[in-house]
């Protein structure tokens, strides 16, 4: 689904992200592991549009999008969930899930009550204002709102970040729900590297901008993940 093959990026003459590789397959999970300040959310910028890829190629399926601007990439199929549970904060949950859904017609009213399906604990909070929710709430609405586009690709960073530990798995639950079907494909970036690196089907650390360590997921590579973070 998505192959990133040599990627550079930064801002200004800043260089920050230097000639990284990572494969999504179709239908699974890739985690980007890595402590604060290693890059990881400008790869995702490079990734997303947001930034210009200096050097390397962005793939999507057979699409090379490296030059594409992130409208394109949203209508190719990918949405993105970032960094601190970001919400309209004016506009009640269920504006904040409409505000996309219009523009899909029945396919985004089918899509919204799929999404609230997948996080019950939202359906009695539609009529209260976004900015009014907690963290774990907002957090649940965001990612809500991106699946009404009907993504092929997911892109998460850090989305348990600050939030109490039920909802963490409320929402880790509803991402693998998704991935079970096969038809989502999931990039996240998350220092949780319980969940993450389980769930993979390969994990990579970023330390300072560059891949240090990559290996396949699973249940028996969490200690291994963890010692890789540590280095």
């Amino acid at each position: 689904m998505l192959e990133l093959t040599g990627v550079s990026t930064g801002y200004g003459r800043t260089a920050v992200v230097h000639d990284v590789d990572l494969t999504v397959p179709d239908g699974a999970l890739t985690a980007v592991l890595g402590h604060n300040g290693a890059g990881k959310t400008t790869l995702l910028r490079a990734v997303l549009g947001l930034l210009p890829v200096r050097s390397g190629t962005v793939l999507l399926g057979d699409d090379d999008v490296t030059r594409w601007p992130p409208h394109r990439r949203v209508r190719r199929g990918v949405a993105y969930v970032p960094q601190g549970q970001q919400s309209f904060g004016q506009l009640t949950a269920r504006e904040n899930l409409q505000v996309v859904a219009d523009a899909y017609g029945a396919e985004g009213r089918r899509r919204t009550a799929e999404a609230l399906d997948l996080f019950p604990a939202l359906g009695p909070l539609l009529g209260r204002p976004a900015g009014l929710l907690s963290g774990g709430q907002r957090q649940q609405l965001a990612i809500a709102r991106a699946l009404v586009t009907g993504p092929r690709l997911l892109v998460l960073d850090e989305p348990t970040e600050g939030i109490q530990p039920n909802v963490v798995q409320e929402i880790y639950a509803a991402v693998t729900a998704l991935r079970s079907d096969g038809d989502l494909s999931v990039l996240l970036v998350e220092q949780h590297i319980g969940y993450a690196v389980q769930h993979a089907a390969e994990y990579l650390v970023m330390t300072s901008g560059r891949i240090t360590h990559r290996a396949p997921g699973g249940a028996t590579a969490v200690a291994e993940a963890r010692e890789a973070m540590a280095l």
